[in-house]
């Protein structure tokens, strides 16, 4: 008995299964309103955890410098309180962080403003809980911007 075909749905995950048999997701974003590719495309994953580490760097970077008094336990405590810090102001002012940016993304509510201060401090609070960050729906956004109606796009 051949089992290849089997294995490889596993591993590929249901999406993939489904469209083996005809169903049809559209692009990620359509939904949305959203092009495919180019500017105002939902980011890929691969460059908003990139932005992220880049983010997490430069906190990290920050806390052991000014707040930890050189001690690496405490820089780690430290940085995710300057990441929250750093999340809040520059989202909810330009829309990016400096990882965001370098990489030419952008967060912006579902009809394409700005998010509000009160949708940026929920969604930072739901990113720092890291949970809600790592669970997709089939646009590929995450928990965290789902729940504050956000989405994060290419410049």
């Amino acid at each position: 008995m051949d089992n290849r075909r089997a294995i490889g749905s596993w591993i590929s995950g249901p999406r993939a299964a489904a469209e083996d048999m005809g169903v049809e997701f559209g692009y990620r974003g359509q939904q949305l309103g959203l092009p495919e590719e180019g500017p105002g495309a939902i980011a890929r994953p691969g460059r908003r955890f990139v932005a992220l580490f880049i983010d997490w760097a430069l906190c990290l970077l920050i806390a052991y410098g000014l707040l930890s008094g050189g001690k690496a336990q405490a820089a780690s405590n430290w940085a995710l309180v300057v990441f929250a810090v750093l999340s809040v102001l520059t989202v909810g002012t330009v829309g990016f962080t400096p990882g965001k940016r370098l990489l030419g993304l952008r967060v912006i509510s579902e009809d394409g403003g700005r998010l509000s201060l009160p949708r940026v401090v929920l969604r930072t609070v739901l990113l720092v809980v890291v949970i809600p960050a790592v669970v997709w729906d089939q646009d590929g956004r995450g928990l965290h911007d789902r729940v504050t109606r956000a989405v994060q796009v290419r410049l």
